[in-house]
């Protein structure tokens, strides 16, 4: 549903959804029964009436048209964005295009929403144009503070990591996730989230079963060697020094000339922790063949700003970030409106799949997996211990499935649509397995999403 006149499909509509829940309300909705005064305004802008518990309905309006991603405003007090109302509205589009005709003009309450929209991005770019330039002598001084706090934390760090190893590994068992708390608020203190992260995963360990002291150290010498790497950053490849900046969890902006392509929106999924909800926006250029991955942050409990439902294809401009393996970019200037994909980015064997891992952690070992899109590849399962690949439908390889993902409806929808037949399929490949986030059938059809 844009401007141009493409309209979404239901599943690429319920992508914008920021949880299960809201999917679940908003499909409850996408029925004429509690709508009135729906319309569609040539610019992309949807709008309507739907009744609620009360006696004035909800004044329900999503903009369409602008480039940078689709607003939505209802009255309804929810604090969800977009509302049940907003999902309810574009999939009622979305299954019955008559239920939201086109019209002349928006109704009043619509129009000075939009109207306000239109003047504060007006706002936005004079004040872009005519603003301060930054101190770059500042900016150098923060950035040496910050270094040397980093440096202090790495070196603290590695202290505790040699004593572990002195008492014996099951020094942590006995002193339970305490000891790796403490340790990973030290992190956050020296301004080095992503060792935090780390030393966090690392508490978990001797709880996660059998053989878990070899998996502890296997994590701890990762550490160690990403540690050494900041240490002696200054000796690396440049390459390799942006990607020690990167795991680190330093800031990295993008530095990428700006590659204009059609990109196709393969996945996008969320993770949450208590602080933060984190998307995961793959894209493929259908043009460079590149796969990039966009990241966009929300606060703990709200769903990210950027959301790009999956089997769409955006116009628009990628910024690389600095790294050796350069996946992650920034999106920037988007030259139309998404509309639906018409390819799918070209599919591997499970023997090449592995080998671009491999390939991968030659250039960044704490890599946990490659974006990769495996081409005629059948779900099966293993006999008797409940574990699932995906089998090359022309010769004997399979890569196993991660146990995280076993655990998902996604796994069954993926069967489902397998029905024994081979299928193309996108996901993640690492030392964990291979986890499914988009599939097609080889007949053709859109893209299903299973995460």
């Amino acid at each position: 549903m844009t401007q141009q006149g493409v309209r979404r499909t239901a599943e690429q509509v319920l992508a914008l959804a920021p949880d299960a829940a809201s999917r679940k309300a908003g499909s409850k909705l996408g029925v004429a029964g509690p709508w009135s005064g729906a319309g569609s305004g040539e610019e992309g802008v949807v709008w309507g009436l739907c009744k609620g518990s009360g006696s004035k309905p909800y004044q329900t309006v999503v903009d369409l048209s602008d480039p940078a991603g689709p607003a939505y405003k209802c009255s309804c007090p929810s604090r969800k964005f977009p509302c049940k109302h907003a999902l309810g509205l574009l999939l009622l589009q979305a299954s019955d295009e008559s239920a939201v005709p086109a019209a002349d003009a928006a109704p009043d309450w619509a129009e000075q929403w939009l109207a306000g929209r239109r003047g504060r991005a007006e706002a936005r770019k004079t004040q872009a144009a005519g603003g301060p330039a930054a101190d770059p002598e500042a900016a150098r001084r923060r950035a040496e503070r910050r270094d040397q706090r980093v440096t202090a934390g790495a070196t603290e760090l590695e202290r505790r990591l040699a004593d572990l190893l002195r008492d014996g590994l099951a020094s942590a068992e006995r002193a339970g996730y305490g000891m790796w708390e403490e340790t990973a608020a030290r992190m956050v203190d020296a301004q080095a989230p992503g060792l935090a992260a780390r030393v966090r995963e690392l508490g978990a360990i001797p709880a996660s079963g059998a053989g878990w002291p070899a998996r502890l150290l296997e994590e701890c010498a990762l550490l160690h060697l990403l540690d050494q790497g900041w240490l002696h950053h200054d000796g690396l490849p440049d390459a390799l020094a942006a990607t020690v900046r990167t795991r680190l969890g330093l800031p990295a902006p993008a530095d990428g000339t700006p590659v204009r392509d059609r990109w196709q929106v393969l996945a996008q999924y969320d993770s949450s922790d208590a602080r933060l909800t984190t998307r995961r926006i793959w894209l493929h250029g259908t043009d460079t063949g590149r796969t990039r991955l966009l990241l966009s942050y929300g606060a703990a409990g709200r769903a990210p700003e950027l959301s790009l439902p999956v089997g769409m294809s955006l116009d628009a401009d990628l910024s690389d970030h600095p790294g050796a393996a350069r996946v992650r970019a920034t999106l920037g200037t988007r030259h139309a409106q998404a509309a639906p994909a018409t390819s799918r980015p070209p599919g591997v064997t499970v023997t090449r799949a592995l080998s671009s891992y491999g390939e991968a952690l030659r250039e960044d070992p704490w890599l946990d997996s490659v974006p990769v899109t495996l081409e005629a590849v059948v779900p099966v399962p293993d006999d008797g211990s409940g574990t699932w690949h995906l089998a090359d439908a022309d010769a004997d390889t399979a890569l196993p499935l991660t146990p995280a993902f076993l655990t998902r409806p996604g796994l069954w929808r993926l069967v489902a649509l397998s029905g024994g037949a081979p299928l193309t399929v996108f996901g993640e490949c690492g030392h964990r397995g291979f986890t499914p986030l988009t599939a097609w059938t080889e007949v053709g059809g859109d893209p299903v999403s299973l995460s």
